[in-house]
């Protein structure tokens, strides 16, 4: 006989539990989480027993005697209680149950042994066992079990005993039938009465299908098709869903009605019919739906005609910007090659009154050609931000009559925004460029493609990829978006796409377009876009009248140079705002009718200036020299300074100067957070200067022993490039040589170990920045002269520009009291020739 052991209990709500069966189970009420709790500290044991009758309250009274003792498996603890996965170990009898205070419910039990067969060989019993196994099987095949499942499960447990537990757990029963089951510890009683039970399960299910063929058989395919036809018009006339048809017919009117390509047409109407088919309570008939809906709304016909005034179109984009020649010119350039294509194809068409309908086809087809004609240009629009990149294609969509749409690209990473979603999945949606051609409802928009150099990278694709077949004339009039699955025409469409920087856009994707360089804007033509543009607009938002704001000349000039800096002109707007804003508040508190606006009163308005530009020095400087540089938001100019200091000649070497001088002891200190790049600029001209120190005059032990130190103020801003090449160098010179440089010089231009100046790039705004800072002597690489005809007009009289081949040639710029004569850099005074310390340095001790 078994030992007697106390275990807390786990009552069972309408389930049993056999022996080696795992089940999961809910445990929420405040008795049971004590047992659970109990068992968790303890062997993870409880006595899982079923309920008499289903109650919430557990009593000893309404538990049967046997049940099983259960091993806790797994726990999961949640808000409501607990989720346990049990496994069934051994029958066991309930001796007694008793209330404890830290358990909960605890009963006495004993294990119970199970009765095998007397004799398992004997034929009687093997075939009592086959006989169940295979009604089992039966049973779970009409149950709809797979065969590889109900193979696996018959396969892992092949003793009588288990085998009978498990089939029991699973069989359709009440739980007084299965408690009845569960206490017969003899194997064959067992197998007997589970044989009847499955059996008549198996006459059950059979006596089902019968009836079901029986009314299969009564009311025909056709009968019962229309039974429920009948039944589902009648179900929705009640749910108020019988709109559904009727829209439908509409959704396929709308779609007949569109010139669709044959490819185009054949997958609408295959969607038009898997639509009427699906229910419209089914998931898919929605996603079908919203299908045939985007197809319905996109301008396959629509376009709107261009306007071809050129006159018109020209007035149009002079009133909206001032400036911006160059982009001016494209456009009228495109307007003009479609005037040209349109009048062409009016003269091809005979202009007969009869036959009107015949000719009217024979129009249709020459205005097509036309079209095809003159595609719209892919224009890029490059420059630093607030020059009007983006406003000047609104103008260009009103001077061509188009509609407008914008794109914002910044930040986009999933080439899915481009060509959209598969609509095999959940929540798919067509491209943004779909997208935008169903907003403007015309299939020739222009469409803005902005901030195009700051598209990202990710594992959901490369959008700059997608964007080669859009941007490409030669294919995007087959573009095929991923949502439609069909290709649809973009030839007609205008895109216009805008980049602060070219350096950002792929290769493939920039070769697509067209450039078009936005330069900064001088002082000149931000004061006539102030009072073109700007203070109107901006006294308008502050409510105000023409009469009772007044800006000066003087005070509008101060505030361009003195609270903005930069290429366009986003801050002054903001700074003329925030005048406007002051003025109102004057005007409102009834301190005065109108307000004038000086330079004096600036200073009150907008308070102390907050931008401090470097300015052209004011006096002529040793080893300090004038670079220009560019960053998208403009050009400016900066400083580099060059200071030479001798080693401390109490170090202890026992070498004479000029040995140290020659061998090269001297090092170089480059601060400032300079680039790689800057750095080799930097090194390359120190090089420069010591290979020419004789013919530049240059004290060879001040040249070799000496620690260089170059310095480009504004440490916080990292720099890099190769254009302060000629800077450094004539810095280095300068600083080596003691002779100061020029203040009123700035220079650009990348340098050679031979001295060759080298051209470079940002030309346009390196020269306005230097022209705003009060430059008007520009030193600039001889290859970069042909850039000086992107400067305004007024800039270029105003300066005085040096292109140079050589080093020498800057130089003799740049240094004070140096001269360029017959292919020689020439100096008033000679200094120590290199001849000379040479010889110092052979000379015996």
């Amino acid at each position: 006989m078994s030992e007697r052991v106390m275990l807390p209990v786990l009552p069972l709500r309408e389930t049993v539990i056999f022996p080696g069966v795992a089940v999961p189970i809910s445990a929420g009420r405040p008795g049971t989480l004590l047992a659970v709790e109990a068992a968790l500290k303890a062997d993870r044991q409880l006595f899982a027993v079923a309920q008499q009758e289903n109650r919430d309250e557990v009593e000893a009274d309404n538990l049967y005697t046997i049940g099983t003792i259960v091993r806790i498996a797994q726990v999961q603890r949640g808000v409501g209680g607990m989720q346990l996965l049990i496994q069934g170990e051994s029958r066991a009898m309930a001796l007694g149950y008793k209330e404890d205070e830290d358990k909960g419910l605890v009963a006495a039990v004993r294990r119970m042994a199970e009765i095998p067969p007397a004799a398992p060989d004997d034929p009687a019993f093997q075939a009592l066992h086959r006989e169940f196994r295979d009604r089992s099987a039966e049973l779970g095949r009409r149950r709809g079990i797979p065969s590889e499942m109900l193979q696996q499960f018959l396969n892992g447990v092949t003793e009588p005993g288990p085998f009978a537990d498990l089939v029991a757990f699973y069989i359709e029963a009440d739980t007084a039938t299965k408690q009845k089951i569960l206490e017969v510890v003899g194997v064959e009683e067992r197998l007997r009465g589970l044989l009847v039970q499955v059996q008549r399960q198996l006459t059950l299910l059979e006596a089902q299908e019968d009836i079901q063929q029986q009314v299969q058989e009564e009311l025909g395919e056709r009968q019962r098709e229309m039974l429920l036809r009948e039944q589902m018009k009648a179900i929705q006339r009640e749910l108020g869903e019988d709109a559904e048809e009727h829209e439908v017919d509409e959704l396929r009117e709308r779609l007949d009605a569109l010139e669709l390509a044959e490819g185009a047409r054949e997958e609408v109407e295959r969607e038009l019919g898997r639509l009427e088919r699906t229910s419209p309570q089914s998931a898919e008939y929605q996603v079908i739906r919203t299908y045939l809906e985007t197809v319905a709304d996109l301008p396959w016909n629509t376009r709107t005609e261009d306007k071809l005034e050129l006159a018109a179109a020209e007035h149009i984009l002079d009133d909206d910007h001032y400036g911006l020649q160059d982009v001016k010119d494209r456009v009228l350039e495109f307007l003009a090659v479609r005037q040209l294509a349109a009048r062409r194809a009016a003269e091809e068409v005979e202009p007969e009154e009869t036959a009107e309908e015949s000719h009217h086809d024979e129009k249709e087809e020459q205005q097509a050609k036309a079209r095809a004609t003159a595609k719209g240009p892919i224009l890029l629009f490059a420059g630093p931000p607030g020059v009007g990149k983006t406003s000047i294609a609104k103008s260009i969509a009103r001077a061509l009559g188009r509609k407008y749409v914008r794109l914002a690209l910044g930040g986009v990473r999933d080439e899915a925004d481009i060509r959209g979603h598969r609509r095999t999945y959940v929540g798919a949606m067509p491209g943004r460029i779909i997208q935008a051609l169903k907003t403007a409802k015309s299939r020739n928009p222009v469409i803005l493609l902005d901030e195009v150099d700051k598209l990202g990278v990710s594992m959901q694709g490369d959008p700059s990829s997608a964007l080669l077949e859009v941007l490409d004339p030669a294919q995007n009039h087959e573009f095929t978006d991923h949502y439609l699955g069909v290709q649809f025409d973009l030839s007609e469409v205008l895109f216009i796409a805008t980049a602060n920087y070219t350096t950002g856009i792929p290769a493939p994707l920039y070769d697509r377009m067209e450039p078009v360089e936005f330069r900064g804007y001088t002082e000149q033509e931000k004061k006539e876009i102030a009072e073109r543009y700007l203070i109107p607009r901006q006294r308008e938002e502050a409510g105000l009248e023409a009469k009772e704001l007044k800006i000066t000349e003087e005070a509008l000039r101060l505030v361009i140079s003195s609270y903005t800096r930069e290429a366009g002109v986003r801050q002054l707007e903001r700074e003329i705002g925030k005048v406007s804003r002051k003025a109102a508040r004057r005007i409102a508190a009834g301190r005065s009718k109108r307000v004038r606006v000086t330079d004096k009163l600036i200073r009150n308005l907008l308070g102390r200036s907050r931008v401090h530009p470097e300015k052209a020095g004011m006096e002529h400087l040793i080893g300090v020299a004038t670079g220009m540089y560019y960053t998208p938001m403009g050009g400016d100019i900066m400083f580099i300074e060059v200071s030479a200091q001798r080693h401390n000649p109490l170090s202890g070497s026992p070498s004479s100067d000029a040995e140290d001088g020659l061998r090269g002891t001297g090092s170089l200190v480059l601060t400032g957070q300079l680039g790689d790049v800057m750095k080799e600029s930097a090194r390359a001209a120190l090089t420069y200067a010591r290979a020419h120190a004789g013919r530049f005059g240059l004290d060879p032990r001040k040249a070799w022993g000496s620690e260089v130190h170059i310095h480009v103020p504004a440490g916080a801003v990292p720099k890099d490039g190769p254009s302060a090449g000629v800077a450094m160098t004539t810095a280095l010179v300068s600083a080596l040589s003691d002779r100061p440089l020029r203040s009123d010089v700035a220079m650009t231009g990348e340098v050679t170990l031979t001295g060759r100046v080298l051209p470079i790039g940002g030309v346009k705004e390196k020269l306005l920045g230097a022209y705003r800072a009060g430059i008007r002597t520009i030193i600039l690489p001889e290859d970069n002269e042909p850039d000086l005809e992107d400067l305004p007009a007024e800039v270029v009289d105003a300066l005085e520009v040096h292109p140079v081949a050589t080093i020498d040639q800057a130089l003799a710029i740049a240094l004070e009291g140096a001269s360029f004569a017959d292919g020689n850099l020439r100096f008033p005074t000679a200094a120590l020739p290199l001849a000379r310390a040479e010889s110092q340095l052979h000379r015996p001790r």
